[in-house]
């Protein structure tokens, strides 16, 4: 009967250990992630983070427009919203545009749109120092027209 008992504690064990391991491995991530772990090479980077970049937040614009379109204010007061609840964070403003037409008119028109995400985000309420312009970016093509007129926000 000893042996039985020892059987179930021996299991009942194994399973607490089992659980312990798997929060600690998730407590581990968490923190790797979050500390900024190396980056990959930009290829696998490019591919891992493809998943990840549709959940960003993003604000598409009309051709050849840096108006900012009517359904932007949903966009941009969720994205204020996160800013001010954490006033370290700083909001990563991304305009991208394509390859197509005259390169320095793209990457201008990506530049005024990120500007009035900016613009926008500040009338809003969040402030100057939290919001960082990246350099205008080229989409590589291949899907809808629409990912090339858009602006991407990261709060980080």
């Amino acid at each position: 009967m000893s042996d039985a008992n020892d059987d179930t504690q021996n299991y009942a064990l194994g399973a607490i250990a089992a659980v312990v391991a798997l929060v600690i491995a998730g407590v581990l991530t968490l923190a790797i992630s979050r500390s900024g772990a190396p980056k990959a090479p930009a290829a696998a980077a490019v591919a891992a983070a493809a998943p990840a970049e549709a959940a960003l937040p993003r604000v598409y614009f009309e051709v050849d427009s840096d108006a900012l379109p009517a359904d932007a204010m949903d966009v941009l007061n969720r994205v204020a919203d996160a800013a001010r609840a954490n006033p370290g964070a700083a909001v990563l403003i991304s305009g991208f545009h394509d390859a197509s037409g005259n390169p320095e008119h793209n990457a201008d028109l990506a530049k005024r749109r990120a500007q009035a995400v900016r613009h926008a985000l500040e009338a809003n309420g969040v402030p100057a120092a939290q919001l960082v312009l990246d350099k205008p970016q080229q989409t590589l093509g291949g899907g809808d027209p629409r990912e090339a007129r858009r602006v991407e926000l990261k709060v980080q």
